[in-house]
């Protein structure tokens, strides 16, 4: 909850103050000086402290625009507790437009990260210690590698009655139970008490507005629950909500040149056809084929595949005919057609 001291990179922030701050670095060998940009607005009145962060994959924008529009938003005017908005964590990767840090290890993996460790290991720490262990709950937003484009979705331990919550206050049709992973952000914030959401959507080294609308209001829906915000009457679709406790990828099992059938959020059956592989002389070698029912929430782009590789991930759910349904809506909601506009 909001106290009246907070102190970041050396910096107090006293309530009601908002203030950009310059988190050092180790420089570049260049002896160019780097830092993490981070933005703190904190309200009058006492509430939660949250985090916000994007790029901790150095090739992953959209959150970087996120964390734009949130903090240039009016809706975070009257804010009630704190907001650290971090557009940038891994700055050497957004430099490099590249998913690791120049030691080539992922950031993402390297949490709690120690004082006296690698580059990686380092940077981790210098992120938690000013920014995730002040926090009482936090978003972290990621899209899909390089070549591969995620739906709109939500990870996170939902076995957690307060992440559960949050999830679902988030907005987004698809709420994955995502078990923590050794090393990342999201198991060192869990350890250490701030409750934690991960959202991914889009691709590497695109911007997607849908997927960054969807991201800009899911924060603004969290906040609301919150109670860091004022609470506001709904617009558009109801979106409902629904959970997934399994997903899988689904792998090529020929090399050649894919035709991609179904797209992100698509409902497909057992034994749907999902992409055609051919040889360079246009010769059908195989079709990729759903194992199960579920819904489209990851698909690799680029028409090419070796065998084994994953070009599908599936997500299961007891009503995957209406997670589509939904996640239409959702589209629907956050870009109005022009005959909607005009209705």
């Amino acid at each position: 909850m909001t106290t009246d001291t907070l102190v970041i990179g050396g910096q107090s922030i006293a309530p009601g103050e908002t203030v950009k701050i310059d988190l050092e670095m180790p420089p570049l060998y260049t002896a160019t000086n780097m830092s993490i940009p981070v933005y703190v607005k904190r309200g009058k009145r006492p509430g939660p402290v949250m985090f916000v962060s994007a790029a901790i994959h150095g090739d992953e924008l959209n959150g970087i625009e996120i964390v734009g529009r949130l903090i240039r938003s009016s809706a975070i005017t009257r804010l009630r507790g704190t907001l650290i908005a971090v557009p940038m964590v891994n700055v050497y990767g957004v430099l490099n437009q590249s998913r690791y840090l120049p030691d080539r290890r992922d950031l993402n993996r390297s949490f709690p990260g120690s004082k006296k460790g690698s580059l990686a290991g380092r940077l981790a720490n210098l992120f938690f210690k000013e920014v995730v262990s002040k926090c009482d709950v936090g978003i972290d937003l990621h899209t899909g590698a390089i070549h591969r484009s995620n739906l709109p979705q939500i990870r996170a331990d939902l076995d957690d009655p307060d992440v559960l919550e949050m999830a679902k206050a988030f907005g987004v049709p698809v709420l994955l139970n995502a078990e923590l992973r050794d090393g990342s952000l999201r198991e060192a914030a869990s350890e250490a008490g701030v409750k934690i959401l991960l959202y991914e959507a889009g691709q590497a080294l695109r911007y997607d507005e849908f997927s960054i609308r969807a991201g800009f209001k899911g924060i603004i829906n969290t906040m609301r629950h919150l109670g860091m915000l004022n609470k506001s009457r709904s617009k558009g679709h109801n979106i409902k909500r629904f959970i997934a406790r399994q997903s899988g990828w689904v792998r090529a099992a020929e090399s050649g040149f894919v035709t991609h059938l179904a797209q992100l959020g698509d409902h497909v059956n057992k034994g749907d056809k999902l992409a055609n592989i051919a040889d360079p002389f246009g010769t059908f070698l195989s079709s990729i084929e759903s194992p199960a029912e579920g819904v489209v929430i990851g698909k690799q782009n680029i028409p090419l595949t070796q065998e084994g590789e994953a070009v599908y991930h599936i997500a299961y759910f007891s009503q995957p005919d209406s997670v589509a349904e939904h996640v239409e809506r959702l589209q629907d909601n956050l870009l109005p057609t022009e005959q909607n506009m005009v209705e």
